[in-house]
């Protein structure tokens, strides 16, 4: 009982000893990073709204902001631990040898932090890009250092990795995409009145693209019908909405024209002998 109480009275009268003796550098150093930290984030929000004066993309502003932080901060750390008389050497090498070691183990994580970073800084695609990659399409809702973040019509959320984006081919429609479709007339009706019309029709929807102008003409020439292509670009957000309500608008009004749509016909003969 009396080592233990030797013991307490010992580790006592050192944590004593050492607050005494290092208090007025403790309370600088507390000091010192309080406001490294105030003023890190004071400076971040400054560089955020500067980036967005100069109308940078907004994952590249924020990207940008939290680099200044975190530098900040850590010139910060280091200034307050020499306030403690605490060499930063040793912390490097650990530090280092840690980096060594965790990069290793997660090459698939920094692979995509690396991607990520190309992502942000090269910028082939933005917030509220519509993009086809990887046999996947959707529209850009986040982009983050590890992976993007994309959304269709039905609001079904697509997670990719950055590090199955660089390298691959990307289609990127901005905020449209492209619908087509095909109408076949009769070999026998005005084919100039029923690209007019069609052409006349995809406007009344409301939803389609103006800045994008429909494309309507003669596509092929089939065995029963003259095939009328349509190409359009409709909002990604309202893609099956719109493309479902244009045709129903192009075959209402083909039919108030007297334009007819045929029926797949065939000839057969029956030779005697």
């Amino acid at each position: 009982m009396e080592k233990e109480i030797e013991q307490a009275q010992a580790i006592y009268q050192l944590i004593t000893e050492f607050f005494v003796n290092y208090s007025f550098q403790i309370l600088g150093a507390i000091i010192v990073l309080a406001i490294g930290v105030f003023v890190a984030g004071k400076i971040s929000n400054y560089v955020f709204k500067l980036c967005e004066k100069k109308q940078l993309d907004v994952t590249l502003s924020r990207f940008i902001a939290a680099t200044v932080k975190f530098i900040i901060i850590v010139m910060v750390a280091i200034i307050a631990l020499g306030k403690l008389g605490i060499s930063v050497t040793p912390f490097v090498a650990v530090i280092g040898a840690m980096s060594l070691g965790a990069g290793l183990a997660m090459q698939g994580l920094l692979s995509n932090y690396g991607a990520g970073l190309n992502i942000i800084l090269t910028r082939p695609f933005v917030v509220g890009d519509t993009i086809r990659v990887q046999g996947v399409i959707g529209q850009v809702k986040e982009v983050h250092l590890a992976y993007i973040l994309l959304a269709d019509e039905d609001n079904v959320q697509i997670t990719i990795p950055n590090k199955h984006i660089i390298g691959e081919i990307i289609h990127n429609s901005h905020a449209d995409t492209l619908a087509e479709e095909t109408v076949g007339i009769a070999y026998d009706s005005d084919t100039s009145k029923a690209i007019s019309v069609i052409h006349d029709a995809l406007l009344r929807t409301g939803k389609v693209s103006k800045d994008r102008k429909p494309l309507v003409g003669i596509e092929d020439f089939a065995d029963s019908s003259i095939n009328i292509g349509i190409r359009f670009w409709i909002p990604t957000s309202h893609y099956y909405e719109t493309r479902y309500a244009a045709n129903a608008e192009i075959l209402s009004s083909l039919q108030k024209a007297d334009i007819t749509i045929p029926f797949p016909q065939r000839e057969v003969r029956l030779l005697g002998e």
